[in-house]
């Protein structure tokens, strides 16, 4: 019985197995957690599941999800500073918006330039326009009815042509295009060889003007106006020109085709208009350049605008002598067809004075000649005479171009003096046949 127990069923806990190696005891490991096989498990409730975390797998998923949640940050945040600033802007729009219609305000729509036929009572009147019938419109109740009158131009507006305003200053523009600001820089001296008609006019334009009384005292009437006629480029222009130089009148130049209009009625208005500021402005002269435009003679007339130019001769025709005075307006007419002129025009009481412009005579063009060549230099081999006692007609357009003509030749040859040859050569190029009106020796 001395011998030990098998198996060691006496040994102490401390005691060590000693047979020869020294072992360490193994830690305790959990069993390994069920499989998914089978039925799932419960969810668990209450505060222990609450306060656990759950297993979150995969990574990459995560990641994404945290990438798409940022840019939806984002997004919100800019979209957050658009609406503060569209709030800080909104001031700024509204204030601009309401600058913009004030300047539309001030712009006003447009408005239709009409005139007033007729008043039929204090809201309503009839009005026409010079492309359009007349119509039958209100009158607004900011229009000053005491300044209405027929025949006043007025504003109507643009849809539904009411009468929204009055025209105050009522001179056409094309009137006032036609008053001569500056005066032109011709005067007698520079008109050559025609003292008769210098006279002449002197004494019916501007001495009625100048010195009324001289007039009274001799008891007659001055002349209302004078025609000047003649070859052309015999100086009727420069002759007008020269008395707007020397006057101190209003002086208002007009050429025939200017009254001459597309609308039937607005050449007679043009004249009664033309004529209304020459009174206004008197003491004053009105020049017609080419009267023969519109004063022709009167013949049965086959279209409408044959028609409207009578009509508008006959309208200048009561303005040079009709029931009102004329007081100091004085008419200038030129043409260079005074034969197609109509005898109503001509006869006195409208025109008192017919001045003919002739062709210069030997004396005339000696005059002319030293006048035009005055400020050339001539070589000393210039014999003048010579173009002064030919038989060609030349008139003082055709002396002026001659000697202009010269000149443009020595300067092609880079010469500072104009020669003989040069007076010869411009005579020829000058120079053409009446008939065929083509230069001498161009085909021969």
């Amino acid at each position: 019985m001395g011998q030990g127990t098998p198996g060691g069923l006496n040994r102490r806990p401390g005691d060590r197995k000693q047979d020869g190696t020294d072992k360490k005891e193994k830690k305790f490991e959990p069993a390994a957690p069920p499989s998914r096989i089978g039925r799932k498990q419960r969810r668990q409730k209450g505060p222990e599941a609450a306060a656990r975390l759950p297993a979150v797998t995969p990574l990459t998923k995560c990641k994404l999800r945290l990438l798409k949640l940022e840019r939806i940050k984002d997004y919100l945040l800019m979209e957050e500073e658009f609406v503060a600033n569209q709030e800080r802007l909104k001031p700024q729009e509204e204030k601009a918006e309401e600058d913009r219609s004030k300047v539309d305000d001030l712009r006003g729509t447009p408005m239709s330039v009409g005139n007033l036929e007729e008043l039929i009572d204090e809201n309503h009147a009839i009005i026409s326009s010079s492309v359009g019938p007349e119509y039958y419109v209100s009158i607004l109740s900011f229009v000053d009815k005491d300044q209405l009158e027929p025949g006043c131009a007025i504003l109507t507006h643009n849809k539904v042509l009411s009468v929204v305003g009055l025209l105050q200053d009522e001179v056409d523009p094309m009137v006032s295009v036609m008053k001569v600001e500056k005066a032109p820089l011709e005067s007698y001296s520079d008109i050559g060889g025609l003292d008769a008609q210098i006279q002449e006019i002197k004494e019916a334009v501007e001495l009625p003007l100048t010195h009324p009384e001289l007039y009274e005292d001799i008891g007659i009437k001055p002349p209302k106006g004078v025609i000047l006629y003649g070859e052309p480029g015999t100086g009727k222009t420069l002759l007008a020109k020269a008395v707007a130089n020397s006057t101190s009148a209003t002086f208002l130049r007009v050429v025939g085709s200017e009254l001459i209009q597309k609308y039937l009625g607005d050449g007679p208005k043009l004249v009664r208009e033309l004529f209304r500021v020459a009174d206004d402005l008197s003491p004053s002269i009105v020049f017609i350049d080419e009267i023969d435009a519109v004063g022709t003679k009167r013949y049965d007339a086959h279209s409408g605008g044959e028609r409207e130019i009578q009509r508008t001769m006959l309208e200048l025709l009561n303005q040079l002598d009709g029931f009102d005075s004329r007081g100091d307006v004085k008419v200038i007419l030129a043409t260079n067809r005074i034969e197609s002129l109509d005898p109503a025009l001509l006869r006195p009481g409208r025109i008192d004075r017919k001045i003919e412009f002739p062709l210069p005579d030997i004396k005339t063009r000696r005059r002319i000649f030293q006048i035009h060549t005055s400020r050339m230099t001539l070589a000393d081999d210039v014999n003048l005479e010579e173009f002064v006692m030919t038989k060609d007609e030349f008139s003082g357009a055709d002396i002026k171009a001659i000697c202009t003509e010269a000149g443009l030749l020595a300067l092609r040859e880079r010469r500072m003096k104009v020669t003989h040859g040069d007076f010869k050569k411009a005579k020829d190029k000058v120079m053409f046949k009446k008939k065929e009106g083509v230069p001498e020796g161009l085909y021969m």
